[in-house]
């Protein structure tokens, strides 16, 4: 008899990036390789996704604003993150520390549990050059953010939209629930 699947839950962090628009593709492969999905969108990349298809596809809501402090936590504790497109705006931010939305929020908290956290950044190649970025990147590297090259995302030629196998290669190389992590 086979071994169950043990299913994952990520958290999908989206911005406000083209690849956004077609985010229900990488959490479709996800989904084949057993993680549960949560999207949490920043509040520009929600008025770009097709919330009613991705609630569907996932079975949970689009979540995007931070909750009132009478309302009760809606999420539950995720295994991972990915942050997927990571734009020039959101590395930033969460480098510094800034958490004005709910995206932000949970970046920053996860970065300070320890969260595995998978960022590929996606952003123009004059804003890729500019010298808070780079050392943004450098900062999240060194607090343990797996980072994606900048534009792995871009247009494959193997028929995906995007290059969503970045990511999911990634998410491979994360540890499985209360397994520690490989050694470096």
């Amino acid at each position: 008899m086979p071994e169950p699947v043990s299913t994952r839950l990520l958290y999908l962090v989206v911005c406000a990036a083209p690849p956004a628009r077609h985010i229900a593709e990488l959490v479709e492969a996800a989904q084949r390789d057993s993680w549960d999905v949560y999207i949490i969108a920043t509040e520009t990349a929600y008025t770009w996704l097709p919330t009613g298809q991705l609630a569907a596809l996932t079975g949970h809501p689009v979540s995007y604003r931070q909750r009132h402090p009478d309302e009760p936590r809606s999420l539950p504790p995720a295994d991972a993150i990915a942050v997927v497109p990571a734009t020039f705006n959101t590395i930033n931010k969460w480098a510094t520390g800034i958490n004005d939305s709910m995206a932000l929020g949970v970046l920053n908290e996860a970065l300070g549990m320890g969260l595995p956290i998978v960022a590929s950044p996606f952003v123009k190649t004059s804003l890729a050059r500019h010298p808070a970025f780079n050392a943004h990147l450098r900062l999240l590297a060194d607090h343990g953010v797996r980072l994606t090259p900048v534009q792995a995302l871009s247009p494959c030629e193997d028929g995906e939209t995007f290059c969503w196998h970045v990511i999911t290669t990634e998410l491979h190389t994360l540890p499985t629930p209360h397994q520690p992590p490989a050694e470096p």
